[in-house]
């Protein structure tokens, strides 16, 4: 937990030819706001990170995070030196703004917080690895 715009940072850095989106949630991205002032030092032209924002720690029971008392993980993007950042509150064109808009760029969309079962994922190394370069194509 924590490293996921640090994956999506070296895949870009990687691959400049191909965009690269990272999909996270709110408690994940607080625990690893290190990597948007990392990711707004390299500029990564190809990369967008899209967090959802439920305002809950969903892997450990529900409880609020810091976005429910008004942390603005966009402004904290934006101060990073993120090219494009915003809160989404409504439906927006996200084909234009991962597949066209030159980043780096972050959208915090806030959705209602809801308790799903829970599903952790596997826990094994090589698979993981095996599926993650599968995904990528190697």
């Amino acid at each position: 937990m924590g490293q996921a715009a640090m994956m999506g940072l070296g895949l870009a850095l990687a691959q400049p030819k191909r965009r690269v989106l990272v999909i996270t949630g709110d408690g994940e991205m607080l625990m690893g706001l290190g990597s948007l002032a990392t990711i707004g030092v390299q500029q990564p032209k190809n990369l967008t990170v899209v967090v959802i924002d439920n305002e809950r720690y969903g892997e450990t029971g529900m409880q609020t995070t810091h976005t429910a008392s008004g942390v603005d993980l966009a402004a904290v993007a934006k101060a990073c030196g993120f090219r494009n950042s915003k809160v989404v509150l409504k439906k927006i064109d996200f084909k234009k703004v991962v597949h066209q808009t030159p980043g780096p760029n972050f959208l915090q969309v806030k959705v209602v917080a809801e308790k799903l079962p829970l599903v952790l994922p596997p826990q094994d190394g090589v698979l993981l690895k095996d599926r993650f370069r599968r995904a990528l194509g190697f």
